[in-house]
């Protein structure tokens, strides 16, 4: 099927309160068009120079998501258009976010990336970590970045209950997080879910997903 049949079928299974991020990674600017084309306007990389080059080439209605490992040395150069950053894991990292939104006079949203898989590759704060963070007494401070929610990504496995339970530990989460709300912690969103799980993400929760293969075909690296 074509990039555009990719995409209709997909959403035909997605809830409505569901975000589609399309992740084009590594994929040409042709390809991004034709989904563009298609009637999607979120698109998710993991580079963010790339992604920057993609802002610069295509049209500017694209939300723009950072859904990679995030280096710090290099927000200064989305900041002045990225939509969401997915895989924050510091207050270091907030705090430079909060620093090139102020360059920016802008409020950035971000989502703090939760370690739910027992793989040891993934990034990502433990619960008891982002809690400390939330509790944080200067986390008030970063008037220019909005926490909205959490990020995490399962265990790459064919077991479906491990899926399930690790998707389920971050929807419980969100919920008992609510508690330390404020100006800058808002939490709506929880991005889980890629295209081998995304079905069971939304049903444990999830109001973002983040889908690249089943739309765009087999990535290939260089």
């Amino acid at each position: 099927m074509s990039i555009a049949e990719n995409l209709q079928h997909i959403k035909k299974l997605l809830p409505k309160e569901v975000t589609l991020i399309a992740v084009s990674k590594t994929k040409p600017e042709s390809d991004i068009l034709e989904a563009y084309n298609a009637g999607q306007r979120v698109f998710g990389e993991n580079k963010i120079q790339e992604m920057a080059e993609k802002y610069e080439a295509l049209p500017k209605d694209i939300q723009w998501h950072m859904i990679g490992h995030l280096q710090s040395n290099k927000v200064k150069y989305m900041a002045s258009f990225v939509s969401l950053i997915h895989g924050v894991d510091s207050f270091k990292k907030l705090e430079e976010i909060n620093k090139q939104a102020i360059k920016n006079n802008r409020v950035i949203d971000c989502l703090l990336q939760i370690k739910i898989a027992s793989e040891d590759t993934k990034f990502g704060l433990s619960t008891t970590e982002a809690t400390q963070l939330l509790a944080y007494e200067n986390l008030k401070n970063l008037n220019n970045i909005c926490i909205k929610g959490f990020m995490g990504m399962a265990t790459f496995t064919d077991d479906e209950t491990i899926i399930k339970n690790e998707f389920r530990i971050l929807k419980n989460y969100l919920n008992s997080s609510k508690k330390y709300k404020t100006t800058n912690f808002n939490p709506t969103i929880l991005s889980m879910g890629m295209s081998g799980d995304y079905e069971i993400a939304i049903e444990e929760g999830s109001t973002m997903v983040r889908i690249g293969s089943s739309i765009f075909g087999t990535r290939n690296y260089n």
